[in-house]
């Protein structure tokens, strides 16, 4: 949105909630406890990738991967893997930023609560704004991972089918946030963060509350 955090009080914006940073996970908890597009399309997309995890260890790893146990470190691998793309997780959270307008983005960790995160200081997103930062790594990391599994022998794809699991779970935090959205979205929500405060900001028209 073409707008300043300045001026949504000006345009009847009131605040309806505040995210510190440091305190993510309480708050992504509450909004994936609500059943919404967002939240069922994130569980769905969980059991999917559970189900391709299960299939490939019962079914296609077998011949290759005859030990449960060395079927077991080839998933390991597949977690350790999952937090090697992090940094493009990230990365792509801000080309996606950046392609909405943001101009200051910069990057945040909790590392004692292993959580992280791509900031856009002082942007407004509104909805359709928010949901295209939110999915764009969802769905480009989902989709190169999918689509390489054909090309991989069995041990290869339990190790892959690993990372899209863990991944996939670890999106946890761009769901939930869009299920606030969802869950306000009568109220026309926008959103900035104030990088130097740590916190984020939502706001919903007067006028609908």
């Amino acid at each position: 949105m073409d707008l300043k955090p300045e001026e949504l009080t000006e345009r009847g914006y009131v605040e309806l909630d505040r995210l510190d940073h440091q305190q993510l996970p309480p708050f992504i908890r509450q909004y994936l406890g609500r059943w919404n597009a967002y939240t069922v399309s994130y569980y769905i997309a969980n059991l999917l990738a559970l189900a391709g995890v299960v299939w490939v260890f019962l079914k296609v790893a077998p011949d290759t991967v005859p030990a449960v146990g060395d079927r077991f470190t080839r998933l390991s691998y597949g977690l350790a893997l999952a937090f090697l793309l992090v940094p493009l997780h990230e990365y792509l959270h801000v080309l996606a930023y950046r392609s909405q307008g943001a101009r200051q983005t910069s990057y945040g960790a909790n590392l004692r609560k292993l959580y992280f995160m791509a900031i856009a200081d002082r942007f407004v997103a509104n909805e359709r704004e928010f949901r295209i930062v939110a999915l764009t790594p969802f769905v480009v990391i989902t989709a190169l991972l999918v689509l390489s599994l054909p090309f991989l022998n069995p041990a290869w794809q339990l190790t892959i089918s690993g990372t899209l699991l863990t991944h996939t779970a670890m999106c946890s935090g761009d769901f939930g946030l869009l299920s606030f959205f969802a869950a306000h979205r009568k109220d026309g929500v926008v959103t900035f963060d104030d990088q130097p405060a740590g916190m984020t900001w939502f706001l919903g028209r007067k006028d609908s509350l």
